[in-house]
């Protein structure tokens, strides 16, 4: 199956993770896809397929060959983000992109002067959506490139060593691999394909963590309310502005960091404000940790104990886990040299499952997939892009054998 076949097919799946939920996975819905791909890849010809209760696939290629060499995983994740929905996505493909202004409906349209990705796709055949779900690349684009490129190796007969494969729930939600076995998946080291340009090889994230503060209230008739009322969501309207103006999503790049803000909710009884913040610095992180509850402790003093901040770490910066062992970023940078693609490595705005696993100590860089404008209406993948990253992963497949 051509690889934007795979990502498209994949796509009519709703597979949105919820922020909500302490089940694993947090939605049912993410175990249809975990079906579907366990299936698939025991069409394909995997040595073995599990799906665990927890809604993780784990597949496995033995080496076929005597030559030492090290032993490997490509990891994406299934689910999608809920920044807008994931259900009855509905594909299109725009044949040679000529760089004007795509119509996606009768409301929204994409310009490469709004959006610089389209720029550097001009002349590729581009999936979009009809403008009212995001597509769902992120990651089922990874999927489709993992599952493509195994398809060919399988087929091919080539020789290679012992590959692993894993597709995880929750990674939207940051929980993508609280249930991940390591003794599962024993390799040397692995790669996420859970990125957007090609010619990245990542390994250095935010720290991340979720912060929800909520809000106690007062509520008294608005007719009897003078010194006795307290508006719940006055008092989170107060605490969003006394953070730092600057830093939002908005007024950031490269390694700055943010409070964004991702949710709110209130009536005059209570209220609830859900952030996320991120930084690269791990002593920048510690103080925007730090601020929130200041903010909190300063706001009680005013109004009584009616401010409380809950702060749950969800992953860190994977660079500090490698100490020094660059193996897997080198074999990605020759393999994109060998594909004629000249690679970069640059701080991610943002995280992957293979932060966390890289802090638990499978050392797991982030490689991209060819799709862009993730979590919203704009996400667009480029199938030309999508195929080149196919003959990455099958050219890192076959430098194992060089070692």
């Amino acid at each position: 199956m051509a690889v934007e076949k795979r990502l498209m097919h994949y796509a009519s799946f709703d597979t949105q993770s919820s922020e909500e939920s302490t089940s694993a996975p947090s939605t049912e819905k993410q175990l249809i896809l975990a079906r579907e791909l366990k299936a698939e890849c025991e069409k394909l010809g995997f040595d073995s397929v599990e799906l665990t209760d927890t809604g993780i696939v784990y597949a496995y290629l033995n080496a076929n060959t005597d030559k030492k060499m090290d032993r490997i995983g490509f990891i994406a994740h299934m689910d999608t983000a809920s920044e807008i929905t994931g259900a009855n996505v509905k594909c299109r493909v725009i044949s040679k992109y000529d760089g004007n202004t795509i119509q996606l409906n009768e409301e929204y349209s994409m310009s490469k002067d709004e959006f610089p990705a389209l720029a550097n796709c001009i002349g590729d055949d581009l999936i979009v959506t009809d403008g009212t779900t995001l597509l769902g690349a992120d990651d089922k684009a990874g999927i489709a490139i993992i599952l493509e490129a195994m398809e060919q190796l399988i087929q091919s007969e080539k020789e290679h060593g012992f590959i692993a494969v894993a597709f995880t729930p929750d990674e939207e939600v940051g929980r993508g691999v609280e249930n991940f076995e390591l003794d599962k998946f024993a390799v040397d080291y692995a790669f996420t394909i859970d990125g957007d340009r090609i010619d990245s090889v990542d390994y250095e994230t935010f720290n991340a963590a979720q912060a929800v503060v909520t809000f106690d209230g007062t509520s008294i008739h608005p007719g009897d309310a003078k010194d006795r009322m307290v508006n719940a969501s006055l008092l989170a309207m107060e605490y969003a502005s006394s953070l730092p103006k600057k830093q939002t999503p908005s007024h950031t790049q490269g390694r700055q960091g943010f409070y964004h803000l991702v949710g709110m909710e209130g009536i005059c009884e209570d209220a609830k404000l859900t952030y996320i913040l991120r930084n690269h610095s791990k002593q920048s992180f510690i103080a925007q940790k730090q601020k929130m509850e200041a903010i909190a402790d300063k706001m009680n003093e005013k109004y009584g104990n009616r401010v409380h901040v809950s702060i749950r770490d969800q992953y860190e910066n994977m660079r500090q886990y490698m100490h020094g062992d660059m193996r897997s970023v080198n074999k990605a940078k020759y393999a994109l040299r060998q594909c004629d693609v000249t690679p970069v490595s640059t701080p991610i705005r943002g995280g992957t499952d293979g932060a966390m696993l890289t802090a638990r100590g499978l050392i797991c860089p982030n490689l991209g997939t060819g799709s862009f404008n993730h979590h919203g209406r704009f996400e667009f993948a480029s199938i030309q892009k999508m195929e080149k990253m196919v003959e990455i992963v099958l050219k890192i497949v076959e430098y194992q054998l060089t070692i």
